[in-house]
């Protein structure tokens, strides 16, 4: 009777193993549309209060520890307190593959981090999501006298500040602080592009979407932007023009 007991014990477990290992590996093999359409969901909940926190238990942990990480996207976005993606997203342990910096900037570690994404991970979609409120791309437009360390990281801000202002000349401050944020999305993906030929290759074949987004940390919502306008010329002609952050910092040492 023991004997039987065990079996069925056994028995069981194995019928319930299957669903539990599809959970760790939901990212691969995913679609970019796929992979958008959670995200997407995921914000919904988390802005209606009817967030799920999915994947956050013990048994999620041991299952990524033992199978591995198989983020569905990865995720370039701000340092800022207030803009967690996992939460944002209403995900889990394992779902994303987060890269955080002051200004989500693109220089040699951003980049860096995204290639291992999707070049060992094999995420198929790549988010830059830059928010409002932002104050690294206010002290740049506001022309803030700025530590050297600070200074350096948000140089490759100016570019998205100076469109911004010719774009809206005149402008109310609020306004331009609006149009340089979603401008820098623009520069940080051109900037990823210009300099990463792994990411370009990636695009080309289908295999990897890059999208821009703003976060609202106000209401909570994610307003997607697309793949950069100018995203043919950036993967058919690569630039040398990208700003360079760590490289300038060791000529000058």
């Amino acid at each position: 009777m023991k004997k039987i007991t065990l079996w069925l014990c056994l028995m069981l477990s194995l019928a319930i193993l299957p669903p539990v290992a599809l959970a760790s590996s939901a990212g691969a093999g995913i679609s970019a549309v796929e992979a958008t359409r959670i995200l997407k969901e995921g914000n919904e909940r988390y802005v209606e209060g009817k967030a799920r926190h999915p994947h956050q238990g013990r048994e999620r942990r041991a299952l990524t520890s033992a199978q591995g990480q198989h983020p569905l996207a990865t995720v370039l976005t701000c340092s800022d307190s207030r803009v967690p993606p996992e939460i944002i997203f209403d995900q889990g342990l394992g779902d994303l593959f987060v890269v955080r910096v002051a200004g989500n900037v693109a220089a040699t570690d951003e980049i860096g981090s995204i290639e291992y994404a999707v070049d060992h991970l094999n995420t198929p979609l790549v988010v830059v999501m830059g928010h409002t409120q932002c104050g690294a791309v206010s002290a740049v437009l506001n022309n803030a006298k700025l530590p050297p360390n600070i200074a350096a990281l948000t140089e490759p801000i100016k570019p998205a500040v100076a469109q911004a202002k010719a774009d809206h000349p005149g402008a109310a401050q609020d306004v331009l602080l609006a149009a340089a944020i979603k401008d820098n999305v623009w520069q940080a993906i051109a900037d990823m592009l210009e300099q990463s030929p792994i990411l370009r290759d990636k695009i080309k074949a289908g295999q990897v979407r890059v999208v821009g987004a703003v976060y609202d940390i106000d209401t909570g919502k994610v307003e997607w932007l697309g793949p950069h306008p100018d995203q043919a010329s950036l993967i058919g002609a690569p630039k040398s023009t990208g700003r360079k952050r760590k490289k300038a910092r060791e000529s000058e040492e």
